[in-house]
């Protein structure tokens, strides 16, 4: 028998819970609250649990990678959103052109960084 799946859900924490579930909803995600201190965001069948918990090594060490078709179109929907403007602490780069593909990097407000990125058609 195998492992047959239909979705992965990292959980990831926040240094303020209420600062990041607003970024997220403004970044394009939606939110299913499922307690008092744990959120679903997802945008699609992708999607992630935001924690109301601060953990300094494990924020500091979590990143995401997401795939995305348009990766051009994607850095400029997000740069429409001014999101380094109303949030402290987050960064959004240009592109990175590298021999496996393509990418850019996010830093949510309490630091997680966040790949978006596209491979190279094999």
């Amino acid at each position: 028998m195998k492992i047959e799946g239909k979705s992965i859900r990292p959980f990831i924490g926040s240094k303020n819970y209420t600062i990041s579930r607003d970024f997220y909803t403004d970044l394009g995600f939606e939110e299913i609250i499922t307690s008092k201190k744990m959120s679903y965001f997802y945008i699609g069948n992708f999607g992630f649990y935001l924690q109301d918990a601060f953990v300094k090594d494990w924020i500091d060490n979590s990143m995401i990678f997401f795939e995305v078709d348009n990766l051009e179109n994607t850095l400029k929907t997000i740069q429409n959103l001014k999101l380094t403007k109303k949030y402290k602490n987050v960064r959004l780069s240009e592109i990175v052109y590298k021999e496996w593909g393509n990418e850019f990097f996010l830093h949510d407000p309490c630091g997680i960084l966040w790949h978006f990125g596209e491979f190279n058609s094999k």
